[in-house]
């Protein structure tokens, strides 16, 4: 039986054959789009709708109390007020997961065409299960979502991952989602509607490189792979070589150097944690006072990095066929970046930095070294982040680019621009505290272990090629 690691690396490689080329899948996605009726539209709130407005809660819900909340949130440093804004509370953990097996001896993963009410292209390549746990218990009196007996029952098969991920902490509060993939045996059938197809790890990732082809939910799915957590012998090891065009991944994954690297890294974070003089506090919308709730949405005085709008939204083939809700709607595109390197002694290393969030469940995970709203302002900037925009502006280095939506289910139209630049070795040598050069190897190894690397982060390394 071949090496699970090596199915996993074979699968990146795989392109051609397959169950479906490349313009079969990318064909499927636009038929999905041209045929699913979609009528999705900005509205008013009124106070006897599903969602309403709850006065002695001082937050934005639904009369079932189920999916989520909008509330304000408010960050003092010892007693004083230094941030608010709105935030969305939603405590229970969903299924973001992929079923895989091997097909023709390629592993294969089962991807769906779903659609978001706030996807901007409407149908993107999502997770085979993509369910709150409002959705799978059937709050909303819809239907039970497909496949959710693989997930619910894992156990029976083949567990790859089962790890809780935290999602954007700077709009949810404490947010986390279950990722997970499962194994199936080749010879279990499972029957398919046309909402899904069997795809390569390696189309998958060349599908990525379209702008808001591939959702967010995938990105962090795919990102989990625990690359660490299997040895390769001597045989398997060059058999795995031989499928990397970049021998510099290869060595950052499968070449072990230690964990000496995490030490500094964990001592930085604890300390971050230890002696943090902030906290937040969850308070009626109304309290904040830079904020403005209408029958629109609820919007910022000042210059703000979102608003909250209302939505009338009707989605054929979904649980639910027609609903209101809010959302969050971006103004304009963040930017997330990572800036590689090969080291001295031939890994691909990336850097990355402790990056604190509002609504961060633990105040500080790792993220990347470039991770900015559509609103900052050039004159905050340090001299990572400074350098970064000046790469990018002179395209020098650039190995990706490509903008990518965030979660549509809570978010209207956001899409981030994803940038990975490589360095010379010594290019960036002076870094500011927080930053850290770290191999795949180790940041593979801390993506197993809940909340230590951000949403960011592991959308960026999702994307990284053989």
């Amino acid at each position: 039986m071949r090496n699970m690691a090596e199915r996993f690396v074979h699968s990146w490689s795989e392109l051609a054959e397959t169950e479906h080329s490349l313009d079969e899948l990318k064909a499927w996605i636009h038929d999905r789009n041209r045929n699913t009726e979609v009528d999705i539209k900005k509205t008013y709130m009124n106070e006897d709708d599903f969602w309403y407005y709850d006065s002695a809660e001082g937050r934005i819900r639904n009369r079932n109390g189920s999916f989520f909340s909008i509330a304000g949130l408010k960050l003092f440093r010892e007693e004083n007020e230094i941030f608010e804004q709105p935030i969305i509370l939603q405590n229970e953990i969903g299924y973001l997961g992929i079923l895989c097996k091997e097909i023709n001896g390629v592993l294969h993963f089962l991807m769906q065409a779903k659609i978001e009410p706030g996807n901007i292209n409407n149908v993107q390549i999502s997770p085979t299960i993509q369910a709150t746990r409002s959705n799978f218990t059937q709050k909303h009196g819809g239907r039970k979502p497909e496949f959710l007996d693989y997930f619910m029952d894992a156990e029976k098969h083949c567990i790859i991952f089962d790890q809780i991920q935290s999602e954007q902490s700077s709009r949810f509060y404490c947010k986390r989602n279950r990722n997970i993939m499962v194994y199936l045996d080749e010879n279990t059938e499972v029957p398919l509607t046309d909402n899904y197809r069997w795809m390569t790890l390696g189309q998958l990732k060349e599908l990525m490189k379209e702008d808001n082809l591939v959702n967010m939910d995938t990105r962090t799915v795919i990102s989990c792979i625990p690359y660490a957590m299997w040895t390769l012998e001597d045989e398997e090891k060059r058999t795995v070589y031989e499928m990397f065009n970049d021998k510099a991944l290869f060595s950052s994954i499968f070449e072990k150097r230690g964990l000496n690297g995490m030490v500094p890294v964990y001592r930085y974070i604890n300390n971050r944690k230890m002696f943090n003089d902030t906290r937040t506090e969850i308070v009626p919308l109304d309290e904040l006072g830079s904020w403005e709730r209408t029958p629109e949405g609820v919007f910022c005085k000042e210059p703000a990095d979102y608003k909250v709008i209302y939505c009338d939204i009707a989605i054929e083939g979904r649980e639910v066929q027609r609903w209101k809700q809010p959302l969050f709607e971006a103004q304009g595109k963040a930017v997330f970046g990572l800036f590689t390197r090969i080291s001295d002694d031939g890994r691909r290393e990336f850097l990355v930095r402790g990056k604190e969030e509002i609504g961060c469940f633990d105040l500080m995970e790792l993220g990347p070294a470039v991770q900015l709203e559509a609103t900052f302002r050039t004159e905050s900037l340090d001299c990572v982040e400074r350098y970064f925009i000046e790469k990018y502006k002179k395209s020098s280095g650039v190995i990706k680019n490509v903008v990518l939506s965030e979660e549509g289910g809570r978010f209207y139209h956001e899409e981030n621009r994803n940038i990975i630049i490589e360095v010379g070795c010594d290019e960036i040598s002076d870094i500011p505290e927080g930053y850290f050069w770290m191999d795949f190897y180790t940041l593979n190894l801390m993506t197993q272990i809940n909340n230590c690397l951000n949403i960011q982060l592991r959308n960026l390394l999702s994307l990284i090629d053989i």
